[in-house]
């Protein structure tokens, strides 16, 4: 029984914390946690910060992406993303997934990297700026990437780890 209250006593002050926080706010937060603010999980800036592009290009044999081509998959759906929100054309997607997850050559690996960030910076202030139904139209769509980029900055994590490139 006590358990169970103080579940309950933390939950309701969790949503009560929650309640104080505007949207736009909570969901910047949840943009920088997963861009370059380190909270619960390693943000992207910090998952990728000094990898070389013959270590961000390496995969193993069974298929999976290497950690270039996740950068690469982030910055084609993110910038999408930005274009959308600033209120700029964006083109028509072909439906192939597989396609945004590119190999990229050493330069193009620390512009790749910049990109990401640049990109996201944008987002976040872009994000700042929204009210009333814009905020409402896209709210979800920010809670998603956000959860998208920490997705894919956990698979590169992963693969640092694995390798023992990270920390």
């Amino acid at each position: 029984m006590k358990f169970f209250l103080a579940t309950l006593l933390f939950s309701l002050a969790q949503v009560m914390t929650l309640s104080a926080q505007t949207t736009n706010e909570f969901l910047v937060k949840q943009l920088q946690y997963s861009h370059s603010v380190e909270n619960w999980f390693a943000p992207v800036n910090v998952a990728t910060e000094g990898l070389t592009a013959e270590k961000a290009n390496w995969h193993d044999d069974s298929g999976n992406h290497s950690i270039a081509q996740l950068v690469s998959h982030l910055v084609f759906w993110n910038e999408r993303l930005l274009k959308g929100i600033k209120g700029e054309t964006v083109t028509d997607f072909s439906g192939d997934n597989d396609a945004t997850f590119s190999e990229i050559s050493e330069e193009e690996w620390i512009e790749m990297v910049k990109k990401l960030d640049q990109i996201l910076t944008e987002i976040e202030t872009e994000s700042r700026k929204m009210e009333g139904k814009q905020l409402e139209g896209w709210s979800e769509t920010l809670a998603n990437i956000a959860s998208h980029n920490a997705y894919h900055t956990g698979q590169i994590v992963y693969i640092r780890k694995q390798q023992g490139w990270w920390r």
